[in-house]
């Protein structure tokens, strides 16, 4: 009877994998938020690349649980912040104040994002659409 698979366990098992897998990430992306808010902090670019891909690679796995909604808030909040900081990047050569103030706007909504995740993640409850 060693043959029997436990269906519970394996769920279980891969909920927390999803779930170690979704604290990486958002770990990848506070480290990135926080030095975007501190000054003289440095993060390197590259973090945040690792946490996308992190979320492309895995968001399959998450499909139909409410990890999924993690997933695509993180994938959703780069990008955007991405388009955001790109838009708004010729203020900075244009005009420096202002550039300097949408780029911490950003950076600001960038970090509340990425909280609030945390903190729903760490209840077990799904991201809003």
């Amino acid at each position: 009877m060693s043959d029997i698979i436990d269906v519970e366990a394996v769920d279980s098992e891969m909920a927390q994998s999803l779930k170690t897998v979704g604290w990486v990430s958002y770990i990848l992306h506070l480290v990135v938020a926080l030095a975007a808010v501190l000054p003289g902090a440095q993060a390197s670019p590259a973090l945040l690349i690792i946490a996308l891909v992190i979320d492309l690679v895995k968001k399959g796995d998450a499909q139909g649980t409410w990890q999924a909604s993690h997933f695509s808030w993180r994938i959703r909040t780069v990008i955007w912040a991405g388009v955001l900081y790109l838009v708004t990047a010729p203020l900075w050569l244009l005009f420096f104040i202002p550039g300097l103030v949408a780029w911490c706007l950003i950076s600001i909504w960038f970090l509340y994002r990425i909280v609030k995740g945390m903190v729903r993640m760490n209840a077990s409850r799904p991201m809003p659409s």
